[in-house]
């Protein structure tokens, strides 16, 4: 069996070790391991596993994740969260649908202190659903809201997401968390539209919220909300003028290592190299091979975790998109919206399920299934526009060399 034979049989391997249910990170190391030693000796690939742990989880960016995490622990426990959406209230709750409107933008605003997109709905989720359905919210769209507007906490920096696909990748964290920026935007704003016209065509969605609100009101609550505005200026303005690196804003080392190895093996049997030049015969459209990884990304998101997603996938497409001189920057902004919607999609939507532990025996699981289909389709509108307008993620970094 020639390497290249081999590379691929080994990615078989992988999915058929990962289709009867073993742990991806088991299946990536025994095949990755397998690999190395029948192409190189069993003494290098015991070599390999003693010295890529350690070299790949003490890459100093990697410090960044776990201080997000505190900052986004320490964030909700300050009540921040109870705040956001206090404030969304007051400002947005007399519009069509307001009290969904108004989870939507908290959701969007704990995702600049969070970093994680499980963590931001659960968050929100404790405070929003119930205020929701108190007040006679469909089920559906009260929980919907959440688990999708949630997901932005993988896009809106800091971003454990772009992360680990800045290391994986080797491109500029910074630039990764500034490009998050307005595509973040873009869909918490597409969210609050595709919300508002069916509330205002359908009324009995979400009944109007009739408390009396006045100036004072809205000003006490924005008052409420300062410490994360003041946050997230240090942050971004801080990384976007090279003040500080993405680890010291955030100021995760465990990472599963066969991913790694992973990536050696593809590259000692030439699989990387093999699949960029057989791009490069048929892809001359570079939205070709866009078009196959978004499938891709799509169908491993609908079984797979968002790290399981990365670790599979990174080592195999990184070097086509390399190989075509196509955008880093703005392929992982793609990529992170790929995992935003994975965490959606049946059967394996995590934060449908986070959501649904948060709320109990009040709404069942197929409800915010249900729920989050008009957010997966405002996703395909979102996605149309990051493909055919690349600039709404590399202008803001592009500004930044």
């Amino acid at each position: 069996m020639t390497p290249l034979e081999l590379g691929f049989a080994a990615l078989i391997a992988l999915l058929a070790l990962i289709a009867l249910r073993m742990p991806i990170a088991y299946a990536l190391l025994l095949v990755s391991m397998v690999g190395i030693g029948e192409l190189k000796g069993w003494k290098v690939a015991a070599a390999m596993l003693r010295t890529e742990p350690f070299d790949f989880a003490a890459h100093w960016s990697f410090s960044a994740i776990p201080m997000f995490l505190l900052m986004g622990a320490v964030a909700h426990h300050s009540g921040i969260s109870s705040a956001l959406f206090r404030a969304g209230r007051v400002w947005l709750g007399g519009l069509p649908g307001g009290l969904a409107v108004a989870a939507n933008f908290a959701c969007a605003g704990f995702s600049a202190a969070s970093g994680s997109s499980i963590a931001t709905a659960a968050a929100l989720g404790r405070i929003t659903v119930p205020e929701m359905v108190r007040y006679g919210y469909q089920k559906g769209l009260a929980t919907g809201v959440v688990a999708s507007a949630g997901t932005l906490g993988a896009m809106i920096p800091p971003s454990i997401g772009f992360v680990l696909y800045g290391i994986f990748a080797e491109v500029s964290i910074s630039k990764l968390f500034i490009a998050g920026i307005l595509p973040g935007i873009m869909t918490a704003v597409i969210y609050a539209v595709m919300i508002i016209v069916r509330c205002k065509l359908n009324p009995e969605l979400a009944p109007p919220y009739d408390q009396t609100v006045t100036w004072n009101d809205r000003l006490v609550a924005l008052r409420e909300i300062w410490p994360l505005a003041v946050l997230v200026l240090c942050i971004i303005g801080g990384l976007y003028l090279g003040f500080v690196t993405p680890t010291e804003a955030g100021a995760f080392g465990a990472f599963t290592i066969g991913a790694v190895l992973l990536t050696r093996f593809l590259a000692l049997a030439g699989v990387g190299e093999f699949l960029s030049s057989a791009v490069g015969s048929w892809a001359a459209d570079p939205i070709l091979l866009v078009a196959a990884a978004s499938l891709i990304y799509i169908v491993l998101g609908m079984f797979l975790d968002p790290l399981g997603v990365l670790l599979l996938s990174l080592p195999i497409l990184l070097p086509m998109f390399e190989a075509l001189d196509l955008d880093l920057i703005w392929f992982g902004v793609l990529v992170v919206k790929y995992i935003e919607i994975g965490l959606l999609t049946p059967p394996v939507g995590l934060n449908v399920y986070v959501v649904k532990s948060v709320v109990g025996d009040m709404v069942e699981l197929e409800t915010i299934f249900r729920g989050v289909g008009w957010f997966l389709a405002c996703e395909v509108v979102i996605v149309i526009l990051l493909i055919t307008v690349p600039e709404i993620s590399t202008f803001l970094p592009n500004l930044m060399d």
